[in-house]
C-alpha cells in the first residue's frame, strides 16, 4: 500500500433524491435532514481521513440527479478515481438506471473502482438487497446497503471506497 497524502476525486452517481446529499452529509458533518434538498450542478465537499500510512483527502464531488443533464455529468466525471453508483430500495427504477449512470460513468474515466449503495434501507422496501447484489455482479461492482437517515453502513462504505482507491494508485 502507498505512503503519503493523496487528493482523490469520488463522484456520486444516481437519480434524483435516492440520497446522495444526504449521504454525503451523515459522513462529512454527522447530520440527517429528511427535507429534500435538490442538488444543481455538483456540490464538491472535502473528508480527510487515514488509510493505513496515507492521509486521505476524499474530494467528494455530489451530482445532479436529472438525465437531462447527461452533457455535465460527463464533465463533472473527468478526473474522478471512484464512484459510488446509488439507489433508492424504494424505487426500483433507481436500480435499473444505474446500468445508464455506470455506463456514462465508465466511457469517461475507465474502469475506476465503484461501490452501488442501496440507500433508504431504514424504509419498506421494493426490491431486495439479493436482488441488488445480482444486478451489482452483474456490472461488476460490490453492493453495500446504507441508510443515510439511521448511518448504517455510512462511514463503512467510504472507508471499503478509501480502501479501494488506495488499491487502484499502489
Amino acid at each position: 500500500m502507498p505512503s503519503g497524502k493523496y487528493i482523490i476525486k469520488l463522484c456520486l452517481l444516481g437519480d434524483g433524491a435516492v440520497g446522495k446529499t444526504s449521504l454525503v452529509r451523515r459522513y462529512v458533518f454527522d447530520v440527517f435532514d429528511d427535507k429534500y434538498l435538490m442538488s444543481f450542478g455538483t456540490k464538491v465537499t472535502k473528508k480527510s481521513f487515514r488509510v493505513g500510512e496515507v492521509d486521505l483527502d476524499l474530494m467528494i464531488w455530489d451530482i445532479l440527479g436529472q438525465k437531462s443533464q447527461e452533457a455535465l455529468h460527463a464533465a463533472y466525471y473527468r478526473g474522478a478515481a471512484g464512484a459510488f453508483a446509488v439507489c433508492d430500495f424504494t424505487r426500483p427504477d433507481t436500480m435499473k438506471n444505474l446500468k445508464t449512470w455506470l455506463g456514462s460513468f465508465r466511457s469517461m474515466v475507465g474502469d475506476m473502482p465503484v461501490i452501488i449503495l442501496g440507500n433508504k434501507s431504514d424504509l419498506e422496501r421494493k426490491f431486495t438487497l439479493a436482488e441488488l447484489e445480482a444486478f451489482g455482479a452483474s456490472v461488476g461492482c460490490p453492493v453495500i446497503e446504507t441508510s443515510a437517515k439511521t448511518g448504517l453502513n455510512v462511514e463503512h462504505a467510504f472507508s471499503e471506497m478509501g480502501k479501494k482507491l488506495m488499491e487502484a494508485v499502489s
